[in-house]
């Protein structure tokens, strides 16, 4: 009855908290390529959108699931937003009730299992994947995350090849759903040493949620591994499709890269216990890291990691490791986009700490005979802190341009939020204010492909048709716009040559653009 009335209890206060989300519009960046403009989104689930989302390489992502997802939602709500916003509050919260459930029958513990489901429904890093229609693919993937943990478990009370295959099929749909779990196999080996206990020598082991001891396979390390290598595979070639799609891109020194790895590291940590001017976008420093905050930074992961060695602690030791390494893919690594973190990528690595802190508060408590009304409220005070830190979170959400501006408030230097600004400013009619936006951001970013071509449409409405010209190609000439990018700039360009007489010029912009195969979604039409 009490995991009856816990379950119930965190599935209304996810709902409760994001309800208002249900009011919000859909957003300019992304929900127009995942949803609004996407055509075969619209279709409906069908055959040609079947065969469309496992071989559309769209949004430098393959991930099938999600596409048939949006699909459905658009089915069913068409193109009112506030469906799509409520799929994603109820994906989350049946994520939060997952993980419980999961860990409550893995480690036979209520209350703490219940605080790592609290914290991760509750706090307020987790409200971009929920927020935002276009993400619904990190809630989907974590659905599939928590169910693999869950069947990895029922196939260990006894192993069968129907068991495993379902653990197996589960892993698959959460790659096709979103590759952030890509790590997962390694979290298996953990899940093994942590909380199923696998890994000890004993001929038996006490299986929470059963009749005292379950016998086993004594197993080793290399056993557990070698039994993962069918998933292995999947990880190996889902990151080969990754890789591809993605395509080479522009990837900054790897060391450039490892510096702002070690640093976003911290700063995750940061804001999970101080989760104070969250934003949509946190730019990449580059090479300007000062030297002095690298070495803190991975000084401070090493000591974390040797003090979890030496406490020889095991949910220590898997919920760090569960940390570090589901975070990798997305740490910047192996390859860099425009932001050095997101709040998404905090997703599902995150309930690596959150298992950490609150088994480790839970056993001071126990230590210390501290009363258990004193951890309850203790605990409670902290969801309600963080409950009214992730309303006010979803309350920059209410707008495109109120999430932008929050994003400036954040870092008032950031090119990309002030893009974003002046586009929405511009939206809006008011556009002595856009530009004012847009020159402080090409001053800090005068490469910037999307810049760029926001102020040749500028130009060219006021009917400045060289300066337009400048801007245009200026957006050409940034190797990472996009092919969307390149298309609008080059038919705009033919557009201008055109009314100031350059037939010749004009023809062969147009045949540039007509050699870039036409997307979906419009970057401003002329």
């Amino acid at each position: 009855m009490r995991t009856v009335l816990l379950s119930v209890a965190l599935v209304a206060a996810v709902v409760a908290i994001y309800w208002p989300v249900q009011t919000h519009p859909f957003l300019p960046n992304d929900d127009n390529f995942y949803i609004t403009d996407n055509p075969y989104m619209h279709k409906g689930v069908n055959w040609a959108t079947i065969k469309w989302a496992f071989t559309a390489r769209d949004m430098v992502n393959w991930i099938p699931l999600t596409w048939l997802a949006h699909a459905a939602d658009y089915q069913l709500f068409g193109a009112a937003p506030a469906g799509h916003h409520l799929v994603n509050v109820v994906l989350h919260a049946l994520a939060a009730l997952l993980l419980f459930l999961t860990l409550r029958q893995s480690t036979g513990y209520i209350g703490r299992s219940f605080m790592v489901a609290a914290l991760f429904a509750l706090h307020p890093i987790n409200v971009e994947p929920v927020a935002w229609a276009a993400e619904l693919k990190t809630s989907l993937s974590m659905i599939f995350f928590v169910a693999t943990l869950a069947a990895y478990r029922w196939y260990t009370l006894r192993e069968s090849r129907a068991r495993y295959l379902l653990v197996a099929l589960l892993y698959c749909c959460g790659l096709m759903a979103k590759s952030q779990i890509i790590m997962l196999p390694i979290v298996l080996l953990l899940w093994d040493y942590w909380p199923l206990q696998r890994m000890l020598p004993q001929v038996s082991r006490t299986v929470p949620g059963t009749n005292g001891l379950e016998p086993m396979r004594p197993a080793t390390f290399l056993t557990l591994a070698i039994e993962k290598l069918p998933l292995f595979a999947l990880a190996l070639l889902d990151a080969a499709i990754t890789l591809q799609v993605q395509g080479t891109g522009r990837a900054q020194h790897l060391g450039t890269r490892i510096a702002n790895a070690l640093v976003a590291y911290v700063r995750y940590i940061g804001k999970m216990f101080w989760p104070e001017w969250l934003s949509i976008s946190y730019p990449h420093p580059g090479n300007t890291l000062p030297a002095w905050q690298i070495a803190g930074a991975a000084a401070l992961l090493v000591v974390i990691t040797l003090l979890v060695v030496v406490s020889r602690r095991r949910y220590l030791v898997v919920g760090w490791l569960w940390f570090v390494i589901s975070l990798a893919p997305m740490s910047g690594i192996i390859r860099f986009g425009d932001q050095a973190m997101a709040d998404r990528y905090a997703y599902q690595p995150l309930c690596g700490l959150f298992i950490a802190i609150c088994w480790s508060v839970a056993e001071f408590g126990e230590e210390r005979r501290l009363p258990a009304t004193a951890l309850a409220t203790a605990s409670i005070a902290v969801l309600l802190a963080l409950s009214a830190l992730t309303s006010r979170q979803i309350n920059y959400w209410r707008t495109d341009l109120a999430l932008w501006s929050h994003a400036l408030d954040v870092k008032p230097d950031d090119a990309t939020a002030e893009f974003w600004v002046a586009q929405n400013l511009g939206a809006e009619g008011r556009e002595a204010e856009a530009v004012q936006h847009l020159q402080h951001a090409l001053a800090a970013n005068p490469h910037n492909g999307y810049g760029n071509l926001q102020m040749a449409f500028y130009q060219h409405r006021r009917g400045d048709l060289p300066k337009a010209i400048f801007y245009y190609q200026a957006a050409l000439q940034d190797p990472t716009s996009t092919a969307a990018i390149r298309r609008r700039a080059l038919i705009n360009l033919g557009h201008c040559y055109g009314k100031l007489g350059d037939t010749e010029r004009a023809q062969q912009s147009f045949d540039a653009a007509a050699k870039i195969p036409e997307p979906f979604y419009r970057y401003g039409v002329q």
